[in-house]
């Protein structure tokens, strides 16, 4: 209760602040004649002063662009250019690696290529589907809830050499629209990325391909649309979102909420510890993120400016706050910080300045750096353990929660001679509050309709076989080759072998010699092996001897009789 206190003062203490900064700057009247007359040394009498000359009269400003439009090469800018080129690729860098190692370290052992697939699936898949309609439906002239046709295959976006014309988007007139679809498209493909974090360990991956697939066409370019392009619904009524509070993390963390809770919790969750097997992958992970987090949000400018600059500064000093923040929480509420607790820190606060970045000055970015540090660790301990539900790496309590700290808190910070406009929490609410039921609603509807076709959760059969594998490489990549253990493993025995053969598909040659010194015995009882030792042959009937051929053609074929001994795992 007095840290919540604490936080709450802090705030309202650098919003007033805030208001009494900007309050204060006056700016410096002109000089007029009287005050140079009274200047000068033993003047009696003022000089008068001379005409204003009449200015000139201005060009017409060219009226602001509403379309994706065709113009001269002269038009692009070559600076915003090459800073939206690199921008891209940092935020590219944020998935692949970046959150590919920072999930695969935080997941366990037996997980790990599974979780750091999803995040290079969704970018193959996100891809495809960007350039064939997603791009088309987030970003064309259409209604204000969802874009048009216009973009679909990304038809009439055009470069003709000949000519030196190419096209623009009116949200970026700057750069060839070519360079920002592409920097648009590493948003699309980081936002479904994250959500996989919530149900990391027991979604089938069909199901997941498709799940992918379907809600970034249903629920991301609909959510781009209505906040970012002018014509849409939320950005109409002034909600704020630099560059992606709302549409990336708030999406994405209800989405991966609405996932966990539709799939269940993994087998042992709140019985047994599952702690990350990796923290090294997981801080090198959050170190890629932070560094392509200046893309996400200084990027956001579409136009290397001052405003690009500053978003950079506060997205470098909330990443640092917040990492403070959590681990100061965590310092009291546990006795100790942990490094898992600074690199969640630091992804909080750089979730929480996502909205803003664009729209606060310093002050704001302490205040907002902060809050989000002490929000997500609470969203993170405190609000899944109370509720229990297993969101496998805390893509609720950090990317949502840290998302809508943000997104409110951007209303309190804004600060109009940054972004040209002052913030409202209530509007800022709306936002808020529309991107939380359109995402929970389609998520559950997306999920719905795969469980029927397809079904969700990883089978019996295939855990089994999880469970199986992770064993295998465990005992295939000992150096020794005395092995002296017996493990026992219950899986389906007409399933083992495919599972065997893959194990060792991915095995060292020196595994597959300790592989020769092994055997794997099938006791008869409800699927139980024990992988051992090899015994001597003289030790074993004949009639139990089931010699494999090369690879595992003999093993294929069927599964092994009650009390027969397969003889190595080759």
């Amino acid at each position: 209760m007095r840290l919540t206190t604490v936080i709450f003062g802090l705030i309202i203490g650098l919003a007033a602040l805030n208001a009494t900064g900007q309050d204060a700057t006056v700016p410096p009247q002109p000089a007029t004649a009287m005050d140079a007359g009274s200047a000068g040394a033993g003047a009696e009498t003022p000089v008068p002063a001379a005409p204003a000359a009449t200015p000139a009269p201005k060009a017409a400003a060219a009226a602001p662009l509403t379309r994706p439009t065709l113009v001269a090469a002269s038009a692009i800018n070559s600076g915003d250019t090459a800073w939206m080129l690199t921008a891209t690729a940092l935020v590219v860098l944020m998935t692949l690696p970046g959150l590919a190692l920072f999930y695969g370290g935080m997941a366990r052992k037996k997980n790990l290529l599974a979780t750091m697939a999803h995040s290079f699936a969704a970018a193959c898949v996100v891809t495809i589907l960007w350039v064939v309609i997603g791009y088309s439906l987030a970003f064309a002239p259409g209604d204000t809830f969802i874009g048009g046709y216009g973009r679909v295959m990304l038809d009439g976006m055009l470069y003709i050499k000949e000519t030196g014309m190419l096209t623009v988007h009116h949200i970026a007139p700057t750069v060839p629209e070519s360079v920002f679809m592409m920097f648009q498209l590493s948003f699309a493909i980081i936002t479904p990325a994250l959500i996989t974090g919530a149900f990391a360990e027991r979604m089938k991956f069909s199901a997941f391909l498709m799940f992918i697939a379907l809600w970034s066409v249903l629920v991301y370019a609909p959510v781009a649309h209505c906040v970012w392009d002018p014509s849409g619904w939320l950005a109409a009524q002034g909600v704020l979102d630099f560059a992606g509070g709302t549409v990336v993390h708030i999406n994405a963390g209800v989405a991966g909420l609405v996932a966990a809770i539709m799939i269940g919790p993994r087998k042992g969750f709140g019985k047994e510890a599952m702690p990350p097997h990796n923290l090294v992958l997981t801080v090198i992970g959050a170190s890629l993120l932070w560094v392509g987090w200046f893309g996400f949000n200084a990027g956001s400018a579409v136009a290397a400016d001052g405003r690009a600059g500053m978003a950079m500064l506060v997205t470098q000093l909330a990443s640092a706050v917040g990492a403070m923040a959590w681990m100061l929480a965590e310092w009291i509420r546990r006795g100790k910080p942990s490094v898992l607790g600074m690199v969640s820190g630091a992804v909080a606060g750089l979730v929480a300045i996502t909205p803003a970045s664009g729209f606060v000055d310093v002050r704001g970015a302490f205040a907002i750096g902060a809050a989000a540090g002490f929000a997500c660790y609470w969203g993170a301990t405190a609000l899944k353990a109370r509720f229990s539900y297993d969101d496998t790496l805390d893509v609720f309590g950090v990317h949502a929660i840290g998302g809508i700290v943000g997104a409110l808190l951007t209303g309190v910070f804004a600060v109009k001679a940054i972004g040209g406009v002052e913030g409202s929490v209530a509007v800022q609410a709306i936002g808020v509050l529309a991107t939380v039921a359109y995402s929970a609603f389609m998520t559950a509807l997306i999920l719905l309709l795969i469980s029927l076709l397809i079904g969700l959760n990883i089978s019996t059969r295939e855990n089994q076989a999880f469970a199986l594998m992770a064993r295998l490489h465990v005992i295939l990549r000992r150096e020794t080759g005395r092995v002296t253990d017996i493990e026992y493993m219950r899986v389906d025995p007409d399933y083992f072998r495919h599972v065997l053969g893959l194990a060792l598909e991915a095995a060292s040659d020196d595994a597959h010699q300790l592989a020769e010194k092994l055997e794997l015995a099938y006791l008869g009882a409800d699927g139980l092996f024990a992988l051992r030792p090899k015994a001597p042959l003289a030790a074993r009937p004949a009639a139990s001897a089931l010699p494999l051929a090369p690879g595992l053609a003999a093993a294929v074929i069927a599964p092994p009789p009650a009390q027969a001994y397969v003889r190595g795992l080759r």
